[in-house]
Order: structure tokens, then C-alpha cells, then sequence
């Protein structure tokens, strides 16, 4: 099977409007930069997106929030994005705000093929609402949904041709997962090399999950939000 493409615009070519999209990046540590950029060009809208956080305004998700192509967003932080805080108020986004625990766990139960599992995270809260409640050894747990995607879209460090993934520290929180939890996985890369350059102990996803990839470029790595402290700070 070629899974080698030229660009992020080759890749994201077929996605179309209302489809699921699992976003991998933690904060904006990771994000698929290119690929968000390419669906900004596309015109496709009514998109649910799922992902860690909702970028800020002008980067990550926030330029598919500033072109109105999300419809809803399925996340457990977003509180750095001053657009998505209008669209959620003023009742133009849809929002499903999920703790970041069980959100990823959630995205690990679909990879994994399990459908459901029960967690303590949210009883007693608006989380909890409509959702079946278990009792395990005297305590209540809530019934959660594993979270399926029709796209995932990840970035790695590297890659090589037949869709071998290595990511870097923070950033394999959600995106490991997500790559096996989509239909179709799409993969940037900082680094494509080809087979057999990678060591087999350090690929974190097999390419048996990824069924495109190609090499990013211009890539910003962002920091969400700088902390200086004074030299004198105790």
C-alpha cells in the first residue's frame, strides 16, 4: 500500500464536511500544523473536532474556529482561545468538555477496540448527566463511550515510508492513541527516512495504523503561554 504523499493538502484532500477529526498535539505542543493549515483551504465546514485543547486564536484550532469550519469541539482544556469563548457563549459552538483523563482514555479504548469502561472522573457533576452509573466495591462509576474518529490527523518526529511513527516526549500523550483510534490516519512528519532506518524498539506506532503520510515543513512549535520569572522570584 502507498502511503507516501507529496503535501498536507494531497493528504486531507478527501475529507469532507461533518466528518469526526481526531486532532493529536498536547496544548500546542505536537499539533499537526500543516495539516490544519491545508484544511483552512478547503472550504469543508460542520467539522467535529477532537482534540486536547482548541489552539489559540490565529494558530492550531483556533483558525478553523476564526473560518467557522467546526461545529463542534470535543476537548478537556480550552481556555487560551478568546474566539472559541465567543462562539461558545454566543451559542454558534457546540462544545463537550470531557476530563482530560477520561478523554484520553476514551481515545485509548477505541484503538484498543474496547467499547465502554467506568470511572469515577465526573460523578456527581454535569459530566455525569445522562450517563449510566455502576456501583464498584461501594463506589460510583460512570459508563464512558470509547471515542471514535473518521480522520486522526498526527504529527511525529519521525517517520519513514510505510508509516512508522516516533513521537517526542509530550507529545505522545494523545496522538499515539489517536493514531489507532481513526478510520483513516494521516501523519506529518519533521523527519521522513526510509524503512529499516528506524530502530524497531523506538517506533511508538506501527505503520500497520497510518495510511498516508508525508514530510511537514515550516513548522512553529509554539509555546501556549511563556512564564518568565524574576531572578529574585522565591
Amino acid at each position: 500500500m502507498k502511503k507516501l504523499v507529496a503535501n498536507a493538502p494531497e493528504a486531507v484532500r478527501d475529507i469532507p464536511d461533518a466528518a469526526t477529526l481526531m486532532l493529536g498535539g498536547f496544548g500546542l505542543c505536537g499539533i499537526p500544523e500543516n495539516c490544519i493549515d491545508a484544511l483552512t483551504h478547503t472550504g469543508i465546514s460542520q467539522l467535529t473536532c477532537i482534540s486536547n485543547n482548541a489552539g489559540v486564536d490565529n494558530f492550531g484550532l483556533g483558525l478553523l474556529l476564526k473560518t467557522r469550519q467546526i461545529k463542534k469541539m470535543i476537548s478537556s482544556y480550552v481556555g487560551e482561545n478568546a474566539e472559541f469563548e465567543r462562539q461558545l457563549l454566543s451559542g454558534e459552538l457546540e462544545v463537550d468538555l470531557v476530563p482530560q483523563g477520561t478523554l484520553a482514555t476514551r481515545i485509548q479504548m477505541a484503538a484498543m477496540g474496547i467499547p465502554a469502561f467506568f470511572t469515577p472522573a465526573g460523578y456527581g457533576t454535569e459530566v455525569a448527566a445522562g450517563k449510566e452509573v455502576r456501583e464498584f466495591h461501594g463506589k460510583p462509576y460512570l459508563m464512558e463511550l470509547a471515542l471514535h474518529a473518521d480522520f486522526a490527523l498526527v504529527k511525529a518526529w519521525k517517520g519513514d515510508r510505510l508509516g512508522n511513527l516516533i513521537f517526542r516526549k509530550t507529545t505522545r500523550n494523545f496522538s499515539m492513541a489517536m493514531a489507532k483510534a481513526g478510520n483513516i490516519t494521516i501523519a506529518e512528519v519533521e523527519q521522513l527516512v526510509e524503512p529499516g532506518e528506524l530502530d524497531p524498539d523506538h517506533i511508538h506506532v506501527p505503520g500497520i495504523y497510518v495510511h498516508r503520510i508525508f514530510q511537514g515543513a515550516n513548522y512553529e512549535k509554539r509555546i501556549e503561554r511563556r512564564t518568565i520569572r524574576l531572578d529574585d522570584a522565591k
